[in-house]
């Protein structure tokens, strides 16, 4: 994924776009393909439900509270003396990608808003997916115009490489389909103890971050701390509205009675990275430990029912 990732960073999606448009994608379809075998099969939408809020509340506090602790987390670098255009230019570029942050940040608390007042009735139904689905698809439909109008003003073009790209994630995909398939399976056979079908949603949940937790540590680690967030961001996206939207469609999601609370901490957390990148242009320490203990509000709140 890395590697691939790379290339496209090299091809015409930079910074902010790759980590808005593609990256969610790439880590974010195993919680759709979680979806899909979970209505297939017959399945409780509380566990796509608290999938998809695992997936986001793990994003929004700990996979960026853990980069802000270890290393700098700034989209924002401070302004010295620029002397060379090349140097005023770069700072340039980092306003533009605080602002389209600030945007994603933007569009995770107005998604997140939206499903708790679709689902205030206890329930999210047919009608409630089409209008998180139709959010989703337009928020992504603004995205791909604004790659295509860089692409268009700095005469760059995508390449046949594109379909090869698509191509392996493809083939990723199928890979995750059976082995989220298996996984299904095997835990609905299990009815007892912590690894069983009672915390399918978590167990889920977990495992699907993971890819996401690595792409994390690697481009902080990089020190491209605008991929990290929003990749993050974005990542939430695919989760909330889109993958419960979907399921949706299927059945009738009844609403487990931790997900306002689980909202709330999504929404909070997500305020705070909006107020500290529009004013101080990073994460502070302090505000990763900050995010770390809501993470732990989450699971206690979560798991204790």
């Amino acid at each position: 994924m890395i590697w691939r990732l790379e290339a496209m960073s090299e091809g015409g999606l930079e910074g902010t776009v790759l980590g808005t448009l593609v990256m969610p994608y790439c880590s974010g379809i195993g919680n759709l393909i979680f979806a899909f075998v979970v209505a297939m099969k017959g399945g409780l939408g509380k566990e796509v439900l608290t999938n998809a809020l695992v997936n986001n509340v793990t994003n929004m506090t700990l996979l960026l509270g853990l980069p802000a602790i270890f290393w700098r987390m700034s989209v924002l670098p401070p302004e010295k003396a620029q002397k060379s255009k090349k140097k005023k230019a770069n700072q340039q570029v980092h306003k533009i990608n605080r602002l389209s942050l600030l945007l994603t940040l933007t569009a995770a608390l107005f998604f997140t808003g939206v499903v708790c007042a679709l689902a205030s009735d206890g329930a999210l139904t047919f009608t409630d997916g089409v209008v998180m689905i139709g959010l989703f698809l337009f928020w992504q439909a603004f995205h791909v115009y604004d790659v295509l109008k860089t692409n268009v003003r700095e005469n760059k073009s995508f390449g046949c490489m594109l379909i090869f790209d698509f191509a392996l994630l493809a083939m990723g995909a199928y890979g995750i389909y059976i082995s989220t398939n298996w996984l299904v399976d095997w835990l609905s056979n299990i009815h007892t103890g912590f690894i069983s079908a009672e915390h399918l949603g978590w167990l889920s949940g977990w495992l699907m971050v993971l890819p996401n937790a690595m792409l994390a540590m690697y481009y902080a680690r990089r020190g491209n701390p605008e991929v990290v967030y929003t990749s993050q961001v974005g990542d939430g996206h695919i989760s909330i509205p889109l993958t419960v939207g979907i399921f949706a469609l299927f059945r009738t999601i009844q609403v487990p009675a931790f997900f306002y609370t689980g909202a709330a901490i999504l929404m909070t957390a997500a305020t705070i990275h909006f107020v500290v990148v529009a004013f101080f242009g990073s994460l502070p320490r302090f505000m990763g430990w900050v995010l770390l203990a809501a993470y732990l509000i989450f699971l206690f709140t979560g798991l204790g029912q």
